[in-house]
């Protein structure tokens, strides 16, 4: 099996206004500071942006020329001109009603209640931009592999191993063989027995876990076909991936760490894994779930005393 590591953002459709937005969240954290600047701005006032030329936005942002330009591209746009054309459609949008967003940071003495809005509305936003920057070309390919997969590993450490685990339960429940493995000494020497047919699966949020990007470079080099799901897409773990499947980078704060909001938005990658394998393989899929429902039914009925 022959892998080809493809330029991440090479060839992709520019992303929608409305996805904007979340393109600047999900990789604002891996770019240059400068370019981070760049990419705060538009997000930030997209109006006021859209009215600069390419050497206004240096200047007001303190860079160069240059700089806006690969920000641009990184971004998904061809050159600045058709990122102020998107800048001026998400001012559009933003002007044309909507209520203002809500701060999701939590304080130490907010009320539970506060708590609980908060707490809603990031995980709303989340799941939104995730949703608005997943590229729907690398999930099919994901899901083509895996409906056709003789075996599927996945690792995931921490809270992505739980993600990973879920995963694996899911699958299991339509009759795919799946493991998850979150000790990295047994993801290594499992990987070591993929091939063609098979498929890994690395899930790490930042991109840059050894211990997960050690056996999917292990199953890499085997043949198998690889998918990474992580928060940066230009991170360590995408260079041993076939697919890469990009999830949000929420803002973490002293009461709401980055493992929480990594979680709601690799759960919804994974449900859209789910869902599309058990689509593509329906005829085997939906008898095994009902299998596995009618097995476990016993369980969840009341025992008469």
């Amino acid at each position: 099996m022959t892998h080809v590591v493809k330029e991440i953002f090479a060839g992709e459709t520019p992303p929608a206004p409305a996805a904007l937005a979340a393109k600047v969240r999900t990789l604002a954290p891996s770019m240059t500071r400068s370019m981070q600047r760049v990419a705060e701005a538009v997000a930030n006032d997209p109006a006021g942006c859209a009215a600069l030329t390419v050497t206004g936005l240096a200047e007001l942002t303190g860079t160069s020329e240059a700089t806006v330009v690969r920000t641009a591209r990184l971004l998904g746009y061809p050159g600045y001109r058709d990122l102020r054309l998107a800048l001026a459609g998400l001012a559009a949008q933003q002007q044309s009603g909507r209520a203002p967003a809500v701060t999701a940071d939590i304080a130490v003495d907010d009320p539970l209640a506060d708590v609980v809005a908060k707490l809603a509305y990031d995980e709303q936003q989340t799941l939104a931009d995730t949703a608005a920057a997943l590229d729907t070309v690398q999930l099919g390919a994901a899901v083509g592999a895996l409906a056709a997969a003789r075996r599927i590993d996945v690792y995931g450490v921490g809270a992505s191993g739980l993600v990973a685990q879920d995963l694996t339960q899911k699958l299991l429940r339509i009759g795919l063989i799946a493991q998850a493995h979150n000790d990295p000494h047994l993801a290594v020497t499992n990987a070591v027995q993929l091939r063609a047919k098979d498929v890994a699966i690395a899930i790490t949020h930042s991109g840059s876990t050894g211990d997960v990007i050690e056996p999917l470079r292990v199953a890499f080099e085997r043949g198998a076909t690889t998918i990474a799901i992580t928060g940066r897409p230009n991170g360590p773990v995408t260079q041993y991936a076939d697919h890469i499947l990009t999830t949000s980078t929420a803002r973490e704060s002293e009461l709401r760490p980055a493992a929480m909001s990594s979680r709601t938005s690799q759960l919804l990658v994974v449900d859209c894994l789910f869902i599309g394998v058990a689509q593509r393989t329906y005829e085997t899929a939906a008898p095994a779930l009902s299998a596995s429902y009618e097995a476990l039914a016993h369980r969840h009925r009341s025992t008469p005393r």
